[in-house]
C-alpha cells in the first residue's frame, strides 16, 4: 500500500532534471539523425552504463558479464540498426541524450536507496517536479501550434499519459530490484520478444541478418542471466551503496 514519505526536493532535483533531459533529447535525437543512427546510438545504453558505473560509482563487472553484454549490443545491432547517416548537430545531441539517459538510469536507483524511500514514493516527486519543467518547454515547442483537439485525441492523450506513467514505474520498480545495466538487458529481450511475434503473428518478413541478430542477442541474454542468479541477489549493489554512503558521509561534514 502507497505511504507518502517527505522528501528533501532539492535531493530530488537532480533526478528530475535529467528525467527532462532524457525526455527532451531523446526526442530531438529522433528528429536530427535517421532511425538507424537513433538506434544505433541506443544500443549504446549499455555499454556507456557499465563505463559510468565503473568509473563513476566505483562498481565493478566481472570480464564474463562484459562478454556477455558485449553479445547482447553486437546482436542488437545486427537486427534493428540499417542506416547510419551522421551530422554533427545529430551526433552532439545524440550522445548528450545518451549520457543523460545512462545518469537517470543510475539516479533512479541510487536515490531510492539514499532516500530510503519506494518506487511509488520517489516518482510521485520526480513526476511533479519534472512536470513543472515540462510544462513550459512542451507550451513552446508544441501546444502554441496545435489546434483544438476533438474528444478521442483528448482520449488518447490521457491513455499516453497513463501508459507513460505505467512505463516510469516500471523503470523505478526494476531498476529498484536489480540494476540499470539489468534493466537494460530486458529492454533488450522485450525487443527479440517483439520482432519474434511481429513474425509468428503478423506475417513480418525476417531475413538472415535479422535473425542471426535476435539469436546473438537471446543467447547473451540467458548467459547474463545465468551469470546475474549464480551470484548473490544484493552483490551488484554494494558498490554503489558504499558510494552513496561516502557522498552522505562526505556532505555530514561539511
Amino acid at each position: 500500500m502507497f505511504k507518502f514519505k517527505r522528501v528533501s526536493i532539492m535531493k530530488v532535483m537532480p533526478l528530475s532534471i535529467s528525467f527532462c533531459g532524457f525526455v527532451v533529447l531523446t526526442n530531438m535525437s529522433l528528429v536530427y539523425n535517421s532511425v538507424g543512427f537513433y538506434q544505433l546510438v541506443k544500443v549504446l545504453t549499455t555499454p556507456m552504463l557499465v563505463v559510468m558505473e565503473t568509473f563513476m560509482y566505483k562498481k565493478t563487472f566481472s570480464t564474463k558479464i562484459k562478454l556477455s553484454l558485449f553479445l547482447i549490443c553486437v546482436g542488437v545491432a545486427i537486427a534493428t540498426v540499417t542506416d547510419s547517416e551522421l551530422n554533427f548537430v545529430g551526433t552532439v545531441v545524440a550522445f548528450s541524450a545518451l549520457f543523460v539517459t545512462c545518469q537517470y538510469q543510475i539516479w533512479v536507483g541510487t536515490k531510492q536507496r539514499e532516500l530510503d524511500c519506494d518506487s511509488f514514493q520517489l516518482l510521485l516527486y520526480q513526476a511533479l517536479i519534472s512536470s513543472v519543467f515540462l510544462l513550459p518547454i512542451a507550451y513552446f515547442t508544441e501546444i502554441r501550434n496545435m489546434v483544438e483537439p476533438c474528444d478521442e485525441v483528448k482520449r488518447l492523450i490521457l491513455l499516453t499519459g497513463v501508459i507513460a506513467f505505467l512505463v516510469n514505474l516500471s523503470i523505478f520498480l526494476v531498476i529498484r530490484k536489480t540494476s540499470p545495466v539489468t534493466y537494460n538487458v530486458l529492454g533488450h529481450f522485450k525487443l527479440c520478444v517483439i520482432l519474434i511475434l511481429g513474425t509468428v503473428l503478423f506475417d513480418d518478413s525476417m531475413e538472415a541478418k535479422r535473425i542471426l541478430g535476435v539469436i546473438m542477442t537471446l543467447a547473451g541474454v540467458f548467459w547474463y542471466t545465468h551469470l546475474k542468479t549464480a551470484t548473490p541477489a544484493n552483490a551488484e549493489f554494494v558498490t554503489v551503496d558504499k558510494a552513496v554512503k561516502e557522498e552522505e558521509d562526505d556532505s555530514d561534514a561539511v
